[in-house]
């Protein structure tokens, strides 16, 4: 099972190492890759030509805003009603089931997200949570979270009046002003993606944005900028983080659509557990 919506990844600068689309082409996923123009030759040289979207700027300095809202955009145009932006460095994606941590071999875990996220009419972000963050032996871990960020693997309602900003946090950002709307975000536990440590990887923010040298400081500061109501700035793990009290938020409730039926008991939407040969 693939999913609804449609998956596109902002890459720039990881033709050669860009692992989300290998995975996805592993999972026989499909998806579309969004790059600048200048980088169309090298990433056409090792993803299908059909399976790439050129963006009409290039070396902007703003990180992958502009390749985000353009997307956005994009999949409005195509009359679509939301859309997955997947980072360009996921390794792999995972079920959390019966704490053991199972990789996929298809999209249904996406379709899974969808079909649960589209139960509910007042769903502004929904995505997976990154794998490092579940913990698998956690006995209070919920399939899901409620008003949280989404990050990463992102799926976003089109409707929504947002777009979008900054150079820094800009995920962070989009969420907590759709909750301060009342909005609410729906981070997966049951699924999960696993994502390249920032900065660890070539490309992308990387190279044009986490640049500064100051131990993340100015990126912390932006969100405290943007939402001092709600953020603060704290030293810890050898660099400067931005804290978030998403308390405030625990009032903002899900709204079920009229008429809605959902079955009961367990539908595993024919996801089984497959024993692989290789251990790879």
């Amino acid at each position: 099972m693939n999913p609804k919506y449609s998956i596109y990844i902002p890459s720039k600068g990881r033709h050669d190492t860009g692992q989300t689309k290998r995975v996805l082409d592993e999972m026989g996923v499909p998806y579309k890759i969004v790059v600048e123009p200048q980088e169309y030759e090298d990433y056409a040289k090792v993803v299908e030509k059909d399976k790439i979207l050129v963006l009409p700027f290039s070396n902007l300095g703003e990180g992958s805003i502009p390749a985000r809202n353009w997307i956005w955009e994009y999949s409005k145009s195509k009359g679509e009603e939301k859309h997955w932006i997947i980072d360009d460095n996921i390794l792999r994606f995972y079920r959390l089931n019966r704490n053991k941590k199972v990789p996929v071999g298809s999209g249904t875990i996406f379709r899974c997200a969808e079909i649960f996220t589209d139960r509910y009419k007042n769903v502004a972000f929904s995505g997976l949570n990154n794998i490092a963050f579940a913990h698998a032996d956690s006995k209070s871990i919920k399939p899901y979270s409620l008003n949280t960020r989404i990050y990463s693997m992102t799926l976003i309602n089109n409707e929504l009046p947002y777009r979008w900003r900054g150079k820094y946090n800009e995920d962070t950002d989009i969420c907590l002003r759709a909750l301060k709307d009342d909005w609410c975000t729906i981070q997966f536990n049951a699924f999960l993606g696993d994502k390249v440590t920032t900065l660890k990887m070539k490309g992308g923010n990387t190279d044009n944005v986490y640049t500064d040298g100051d131990k993340r400081l100015k990126f912390a500061q932006s969100l405290a900028k943007q939402h001092p109501d709600i953020v603060k700035v704290t030293w810890k793990y050898n660099r400067w983080h931005h804290q978030v009290d998403y308390s405030c938020f625990k009032k903002n409730k899900l709204i079920k659509k009229e008429g809605l039926n959902i079955p009961k008991g367990i539908n595993n939407y024919g996801m089984e557990l497959v024993k692989r040969e290789d251990k790879k």
